[in-house]
């Protein structure tokens, strides 16, 4: 309890501190925020603003981390686990492609930055690096970070096993290689409006936060009645998910409207990186898509403008992903950003109650 809220006191202070110290150094290099062309007019006064901001969330989250498993070591000589190191790895990598792609971008002075092969190149190199390791390296809890299935939570109701070890470790890639490029577009594409972002992320984060910790007190092995998690050390994912979370709110402060600075590619893809990985490990691929329902929905909504303008050159929204349609109809921007804030709030909700109600069910309580 106590490295949970050391690392929670330490994320939120880095970014409290972190961020304003950023946007001094952003403005002295002069590398503001180039705004798509084509978005709302509205949108246009937000030239110039500081981008880069993810930098302090990332180092905020990792740092966090690193005090609580510091403190963890001091007083029981735990060793860090490789769940925690290979979650962070997915986030930092992903970040890293994101600050490559905001650093192009300042430095190019306009809205495009890493090519698009550029990026999904290193997207497949790290995805792949850490869905062979989550499925190979040993842990001191005996489960593996991964299964190589698809699972809602939980028990695999796909499992790659079936053709033999290799074919389920080609698979597993394929798989996390997909989830990775998802979320983080996902992740990315709700970043469009002031704190719209950083908000989601951390109530979506709170919902993998209350999940890890249930995990772990009902872990696999332990003497807790009712059913159990064979998931590989669900108390480190916990701490990185309240990490992760306090780091968006002490980003928020600043990232409001109107903002003061933006979070960028940088903290957009490490969020949805980060992200993903918690599904993976905890073994909630799909119980994902509802907890970090909002992100689904702007995907989708981008996906539906763009395939049906293709078919029929109409538009279903009057600007995608959907925050800007809402924008358009009228509403101040934030009106959306905190409208949008509760709809994430339900979907995490809806995604506990789904999460606990299986639990109950397998654990046989239902008839109590």
């Amino acid at each position: 309890m106590i490295a949970l809220i050391i690392g929670i006191l330490t994320s939120l202070i880095i970014t409290l501190v972190g961020t304003p110290l950023l946007i001094r150094i952003v403005h002295k290099l002069n590398y503001g925020q180039y705004i798509r062309q084509d978005g709302p007019k509205s949108h246009q006064v937000k030239r110039g603003t500081p981008t880069l901001g993810g930098v302090v969330i990332v180092l905020a989250v990792v740092l966090g981390w690193c005090a609580s498993a510091l403190y963890r070591f001091c007083t029981t000589g735990a060793r860090p686990t490789w769940a925690a190191i290979l979650a962070l790895f997915a986030m930092v990598s992903m970040g890293v492609l994101g600050f490559i792609d905001d650093f192009a971008k300042v430095r190019k002075k306009q809205n495009e930055g890493l090519t698009v092969g550029g990026k999904f190149f290193g997207q497949v190199v790290f995805a792949t690096i850490f869905a062979v390791l989550a499925l190979i390296v040993p842990t001191r809890s005996g489960f593996p970070v991964a299964q190589a299935g698809m699972s809602f939570i939980e028990k695999p109701f796909l499992s790659f096993e079936f053709a033999g070890r290799i074919v389920a470790i080609i698979l597993f890639v394929i798989w996390v290689n997909f989830l990775m490029a998802a979320w983080t577009n996902a992740v990315n594409l709700t970043d469009g409006l002031d704190g719209l972002c950083a908000g989601s992320s951390m109530i979506a984060f709170v919902g993998y936060a209350i999940i890890a910790m249930w995990q772990m007190y009902h872990l696999k092995g332990q003497a807790h009645s009712g059913f159990t998690y064979a998931v590989s050390d669900p108390l480190d994912l916990g701490i990185i998910a309240c990490c992760a979370a306090v780091a968006c709110l002490g980003f928020l402060w600043y990232n409001c409207n109107p903002a003061s600075i933006f979070m960028g590619d940088t903290g957009s893809l490490a969020l949805g990186g980060l992200f993903a990985a918690l599904s993976i490990i905890t073994h909630t691929e799909f119980l994902a898509m509802v907890i970090g329902g909002l992100f689904v929905v702007e995907t989708l909504s981008d996906v539906i403008q763009v395939g049906y303008f293709k078919a029929t050159h109409k538009r279903v929204f009057k600007m995608a992903p959907i925050h800007h349609h809402f924008e358009l109809c009228g509403w101040s921007e934030s009106k959306v950003v905190v409208r949008f804030w509760i709809v994430e709030l339900m979907f995490v909700i809806t995604g506990l109650i789904i999460f606990y109600g299986n639990w109950v069910g397998l654990s046989g309580l239902w008839h109590h």
